[in-house]
This record gives C-alpha cells, structure tokens and sequence, in this order.
C-alpha cells in the first residue's frame, strides 16, 4: 500500500474548517481515481507542535498514487485544500509496510 498522509495545524475557525471538510473537501477526495481507504483523526498529541487533524489516503501501489496525484480530481481537491485557514499544512507519500506481531 501506498499513502499519502495531510497534517493540518490548528484553524483559525474551527466550526468553519470542519464543516467545510466534512461538507466539501471530503466529497472532492472521494473521487480521486484509485483511492481504496480514507481516514482521519484528531491525534492527541504530546507537545505544542500536534498536528490539529491528520488526514490519511491510501492507494494500492505506487502507480496508482502517481495517478491519482496527476489526475484531474487531485488537482481540484488540491486547490480547495489551498482554502483551508490552518496555521500549517504538511503532506507526506509513501509505502506503508505493515508488520505483524
């Protein structure tokens, strides 16, 4: 599996910013070509520099997240992203590997 992975910092508004995730951002990432699993939290971290919200969007490989990140529907959901009032935002790609215990 492949991932891409959005650290957002606190907003400014943050009804705002959830409503408009939830109610905007969320529909336009949904429709990314080969998007197989879509997850967020609220971490609880330890420190002032805990991200606000973390977004997670997994693909099954390599060549599907390079697609997605050239397709259309990325771009979209990168220019709404570009609205989002935080205080920062990092995203991060890679391959996940998992390990059993």
């Amino acid at each position: 599996m492949h991932r891409i992975t959005i650290q957002y910092g606190a907003p400014a508004d943050v009804d705002g910013f959830e409503q408009h995730y939830n109610e905007v951002h969320i529909p336009l990432a949904s429709k990314l070509p080969g998007l197989r699993r879509f997850s967020r939290s609220h971490p609880r971290g330890l420190g002032a520099d805990a991200p606000y919200f973390v977004a997670e969007l997994w693909f099954d490989d390599a060549d599907a997240l390079k697609a997605a990140l050239k397709s259309p529907e990325m771009a979209e959901t990168a220019a709404d992203a570009q609205t989002f009032d935080v205080a920062s935002m990092t995203t991060f790609t890679g391959e996940v590997t998992e390990t059993t215990l």
